[in-house]
Protein backbone atom coordinates (compact mmCIF):
# COMPACT_ATOMS: atom_id res chain seq x y z
CA UNK A 1 0.00 0.00 0.00
CA UNK A 2 1.28 3.38 -0.79
CA UNK A 3 2.14 5.71 1.92
CA UNK A 4 -0.97 8.13 0.38
CA UNK A 5 -3.05 5.62 0.79
CA UNK A 6 -1.90 4.80 4.12
CA UNK A 7 -2.38 8.30 5.17
CA UNK A 8 -5.28 8.71 7.25
CA UNK A 9 -7.07 12.97 7.95
CA UNK A 10 -8.93 13.20 10.80
CA UNK A 11 -12.87 12.18 10.00
CA UNK A 12 -15.26 14.84 10.48
CA UNK A 13 -18.30 12.41 11.08
CA UNK A 14 -20.38 13.64 13.91
CA UNK A 15 -17.96 16.37 15.00
CA UNK A 16 -18.85 19.66 15.76
CA UNK A 17 -16.75 22.98 14.92
CA UNK A 18 -17.30 26.77 16.50
CA UNK A 19 -16.55 29.30 14.47
CA UNK A 20 -16.46 33.06 15.77
CA UNK A 21 -16.68 36.44 13.43
CA UNK A 22 -18.46 33.99 11.49
CA UNK A 23 -20.97 36.61 9.68
CA UNK A 24 -18.27 37.79 7.10
CA UNK A 25 -14.85 37.71 5.77
CA UNK A 26 -12.54 34.94 6.65
CA UNK A 27 -15.19 33.54 9.62
CA UNK A 28 -18.20 33.17 6.98
CA UNK A 29 -15.91 31.29 4.30
CA UNK A 30 -14.01 29.07 7.36
CA UNK A 31 -17.74 27.90 8.08
CA UNK A 32 -18.26 27.24 5.00
CA UNK A 33 -15.41 25.06 3.82
CA UNK A 34 -15.50 23.06 7.18
CA UNK A 35 -19.40 22.62 6.32
CA UNK A 36 -18.21 21.35 3.00
CA UNK A 37 -16.10 18.89 5.05
CA UNK A 38 -18.56 17.25 6.76
CA UNK A 39 -18.81 18.96 10.05
CA UNK A 40 -21.37 20.41 11.94
CA UNK A 41 -20.46 24.28 12.12
CA UNK A 42 -21.81 26.75 15.12
CA UNK A 43 -21.62 30.06 13.26
CA UNK A 44 -21.13 32.75 15.51
CA UNK A 45 -21.17 36.28 15.62
CA UNK A 46 -23.37 39.80 16.45
CA UNK A 47 -24.90 39.96 13.12
CA UNK A 48 -27.41 37.54 13.03
CA UNK A 49 -28.67 38.22 9.79
CA UNK A 50 -25.52 37.94 8.41
CA UNK A 51 -24.80 35.15 10.13
CA UNK A 52 -28.29 33.66 9.04
CA UNK A 53 -26.86 34.17 5.21
CA UNK A 54 -24.32 32.33 5.88
CA UNK A 55 -26.01 29.37 6.79
CA UNK A 56 -28.27 29.04 3.71
CA UNK A 57 -25.67 29.12 1.83
CA UNK A 58 -24.22 25.83 3.94
CA UNK A 59 -27.84 24.59 3.69
CA UNK A 60 -27.84 25.18 -0.33
CA UNK A 61 -24.54 22.77 -0.64
CA UNK A 62 -25.34 19.94 1.71
CA UNK A 63 -23.76 21.05 4.55
CA UNK A 64 -24.77 21.30 8.63
CA UNK A 65 -24.32 24.43 10.25
CA UNK A 66 -26.50 26.24 13.44
CA UNK A 67 -26.63 30.39 14.54
CA UNK A 68 -25.71 31.59 17.71
CA UNK A 69 -25.26 35.38 18.12
CA UNK A 70 -22.26 35.88 20.06
CA UNK A 71 -20.69 39.25 21.44
CA UNK A 72 -17.17 38.10 22.35
CA UNK A 73 -16.78 41.71 24.33
CA UNK A 74 -19.38 40.97 26.41
CA UNK A 75 -19.34 38.49 29.20
CA UNK A 76 -22.92 38.14 29.69
CA UNK A 77 -23.32 37.00 25.55
CA UNK A 78 -20.75 34.38 26.08
CA UNK A 79 -22.02 32.33 28.89
CA UNK A 80 -25.12 32.22 27.56
CA UNK A 81 -23.46 31.27 24.30
CA UNK A 82 -21.77 28.35 25.92
CA UNK A 83 -25.00 26.95 27.07
CA UNK A 84 -26.87 27.72 24.13
CA UNK A 85 -23.56 25.57 22.42
CA UNK A 86 -24.81 22.48 25.12
CA UNK A 87 -28.38 22.26 23.97
CA UNK A 88 -26.81 22.53 20.25
CA UNK A 89 -24.78 19.85 20.61
CA UNK A 90 -27.09 17.58 23.18
CA UNK A 91 -24.30 17.96 25.45
CA UNK A 92 -21.75 15.88 22.81
CA UNK A 93 -19.39 18.89 23.37
CA UNK A 94 -16.91 20.91 20.37
CA UNK A 95 -14.29 19.04 18.64
CA UNK A 96 -12.84 22.69 16.91
CA UNK A 97 -12.85 26.20 18.30
CA UNK A 98 -12.13 28.76 15.80
CA UNK A 99 -11.47 31.83 17.52
CA UNK A 100 -11.36 34.80 14.44
CA UNK A 101 -13.52 37.85 15.68
CA UNK A 102 -11.80 40.55 16.21
CA UNK A 103 -10.35 43.35 14.34
CA UNK A 104 -8.69 46.78 13.68
CA UNK A 105 -10.03 50.55 14.60
CA UNK A 106 -8.11 53.60 12.96
CA UNK A 107 -5.19 53.97 11.48
CA UNK A 108 -3.77 57.01 13.49
CA UNK A 109 -0.12 58.21 15.13
CA UNK A 110 0.44 56.99 18.67
CA UNK A 111 -0.03 61.06 19.19
CA UNK A 112 -3.09 60.96 17.78
CA UNK A 113 -4.81 57.60 18.30
CA UNK A 114 -8.31 57.31 20.04
CA UNK A 115 -8.24 55.35 23.67
CA UNK A 116 -11.47 54.05 23.00
CA UNK A 117 -10.34 52.54 19.93
CA UNK A 118 -7.23 50.83 21.69
CA UNK A 119 -9.50 49.34 24.14
CA UNK A 120 -12.48 48.26 21.49
CA UNK A 121 -9.18 46.13 19.87
CA UNK A 122 -7.85 45.19 23.07
CA UNK A 123 -11.14 43.60 24.76
CA UNK A 124 -12.05 42.07 21.37
CA UNK A 125 -8.66 40.42 19.87
CA UNK A 126 -7.24 39.82 23.54
CA UNK A 127 -10.39 39.33 25.76
CA UNK A 128 -12.58 38.06 23.46
CA UNK A 129 -9.91 35.25 22.41
CA UNK A 130 -9.83 34.54 25.66
CA UNK A 131 -13.43 34.56 27.65
CA UNK A 132 -14.39 32.07 24.70
CA UNK A 133 -12.16 29.69 24.89
CA UNK A 134 -12.12 29.54 28.84
CA UNK A 135 -16.14 29.56 28.49
CA UNK A 136 -15.54 26.19 26.08
CA UNK A 137 -13.36 24.79 26.99
CA UNK A 138 -15.02 22.05 29.35
CA UNK A 139 -17.23 21.20 26.43
CA UNK A 140 -13.63 21.16 24.10
CA UNK A 141 -11.32 18.91 26.08
CA UNK A 142 -13.00 16.01 26.69
CA UNK A 143 -13.81 15.02 22.74
CA UNK A 144 -11.38 12.75 21.00
CA UNK A 145 -9.17 15.11 19.25
CA UNK A 146 -10.16 18.74 20.32
CA UNK A 147 -8.68 21.87 18.75
CA UNK A 148 -8.36 25.57 19.06
CA UNK A 149 -7.03 27.51 15.88
CA UNK A 150 -6.71 31.30 16.24
CA UNK A 151 -6.69 33.41 14.03
CA UNK A 152 -4.43 36.21 14.77
CA UNK A 153 -2.51 38.20 12.30
CA UNK A 154 0.98 38.96 10.87
CA UNK A 155 0.31 42.90 12.79
CA UNK A 156 1.05 39.90 16.15
CA UNK A 157 4.72 39.73 14.57
CA UNK A 158 5.89 43.09 13.36
CA UNK A 159 4.85 46.45 14.25
CA UNK A 160 4.25 49.26 11.68
CA UNK A 161 3.22 52.72 11.79
CA UNK A 162 -0.13 53.61 12.74
CA UNK A 163 -0.72 49.84 14.04
CA UNK A 164 -0.04 50.62 17.21
CA UNK A 165 -3.06 49.72 18.83
CA UNK A 166 -3.71 47.22 16.58
CA UNK A 167 -0.38 45.69 16.86
CA UNK A 168 -0.50 45.69 21.07
CA UNK A 169 -3.84 43.55 20.69
CA UNK A 170 -2.64 40.98 18.08
CA UNK A 171 1.22 40.82 20.24
CA UNK A 172 -1.11 40.22 23.22
CA UNK A 173 -3.07 37.45 21.39
CA UNK A 174 -0.17 35.97 20.19
CA UNK A 175 1.40 35.57 23.38
CA UNK A 176 -2.09 34.52 24.87
CA UNK A 177 -1.73 31.65 22.15
CA UNK A 178 1.59 30.72 23.19
CA UNK A 179 0.78 30.22 26.65
CA UNK A 180 -2.65 28.46 25.73
CA UNK A 181 -0.39 25.45 23.63
CA UNK A 182 1.72 25.22 26.63
CA UNK A 183 -0.86 24.72 29.12
CA UNK A 184 -3.15 23.01 27.18
CA UNK A 185 -1.31 20.06 25.90
CA UNK A 186 -1.50 18.34 29.41
CA UNK A 187 -5.37 18.19 28.38
CA UNK A 188 -4.50 16.92 25.27
CA UNK A 189 -5.98 20.17 23.24
CA UNK A 190 -3.53 20.91 20.22
CA UNK A 191 -3.63 24.68 19.89
CA UNK A 192 -2.52 26.91 16.64
CA UNK A 193 -2.24 30.25 15.33
CA UNK A 194 -2.88 31.38 11.54
CA UNK A 195 -1.57 34.78 11.07
CA UNK A 196 -2.86 36.23 7.73
CA UNK A 197 -0.89 39.09 5.84
CA UNK A 198 -3.03 41.80 3.41
CA UNK A 199 -6.59 39.68 2.87
CA UNK A 200 -8.87 41.49 0.82
CA UNK A 201 -11.83 41.42 2.92
CA UNK A 202 -14.52 43.65 4.45
CA UNK A 203 -11.81 44.10 7.58
CA UNK A 204 -10.29 47.75 6.24
CA UNK A 205 -13.78 48.98 6.34
CA UNK A 206 -14.42 48.25 9.53
CA UNK A 207 -10.87 49.76 10.29
CA UNK A 208 -12.42 53.06 8.73
CA UNK A 209 -15.78 52.77 10.08
CA UNK A 210 -17.30 52.71 6.98
CA UNK A 211 -15.20 54.62 4.63
CA UNK A 212 -15.32 52.40 1.75
CA UNK A 213 -12.97 54.92 -0.48
CA UNK A 214 -10.44 54.79 2.06
CA UNK A 215 -10.87 51.16 2.78
CA UNK A 216 -10.42 50.06 -0.84
CA UNK A 217 -7.20 51.77 -1.07
CA UNK A 218 -5.17 49.18 0.75
CA UNK A 219 -5.72 46.88 -1.52
CA UNK A 220 -5.66 48.67 -4.72
CA UNK A 221 -2.59 47.71 -6.95
CA UNK A 222 -1.81 44.90 -4.80
CA UNK A 223 -1.90 41.37 -4.67
CA UNK A 224 -4.10 40.16 -1.82
CA UNK A 225 -4.93 36.95 -0.35
CA UNK A 226 -8.81 36.39 -0.07
CA UNK A 227 -10.90 34.96 2.73
CA UNK A 228 -10.68 31.54 0.75
CA UNK A 229 -7.52 31.30 1.21
CA UNK A 230 -7.41 31.38 4.47
CA UNK A 231 -10.66 28.98 5.19
CA UNK A 232 -8.75 26.21 2.68
CA UNK A 233 -5.77 26.80 5.62
CA UNK A 234 -8.14 26.01 8.64
CA UNK A 235 -9.75 23.25 6.75
CA UNK A 236 -6.46 21.12 5.92
CA UNK A 237 -5.39 22.29 9.64
CA UNK A 238 -8.43 20.73 10.98
CA UNK A 239 -8.26 17.71 8.88
CA UNK A 240 -4.83 16.79 10.44
CA UNK A 241 -4.60 13.76 12.36
CA UNK A 242 -4.83 13.96 16.45
CA UNK A 243 -0.95 13.78 16.78
CA UNK A 244 0.00 16.43 14.73
CA UNK A 245 0.39 19.67 16.59
CA UNK A 246 0.94 22.69 14.35
CA UNK A 247 1.94 25.75 16.04
CA UNK A 248 1.99 28.90 13.73
CA UNK A 249 1.15 29.39 9.96
CA UNK A 250 2.03 33.02 7.78
CA UNK A 251 0.60 33.63 4.93
CA UNK A 252 1.23 35.98 2.94
CA UNK A 253 0.42 37.84 -0.42
CA UNK A 254 3.72 37.25 -2.96
CA UNK A 255 4.32 41.03 -2.79
CA UNK A 256 3.99 41.43 0.74
CA UNK A 257 6.99 38.86 1.89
Amino acid sequence: MSALKKYKSLSTDGRFAVVTGASAGIGAATAEFLAADGWHVVLAARREEKLREVEARIAADGGKSSVLVLDVTNQQSIDEFAQNLEEVTAGRGIDLLVNNAGGARGLDSVLEADPADWRWMYESNVMGTLQVTRALFDQLKDTDAPQIINVVSMAGRAAYRGGAGYNAAKFGETALTDVMRMEFAEHGVRVCQLDPGRVATDFSVNRFKGDVEKANKVYQDNLNLTAEDMAETVRWLASRPRHMDVETILIKPLDQV
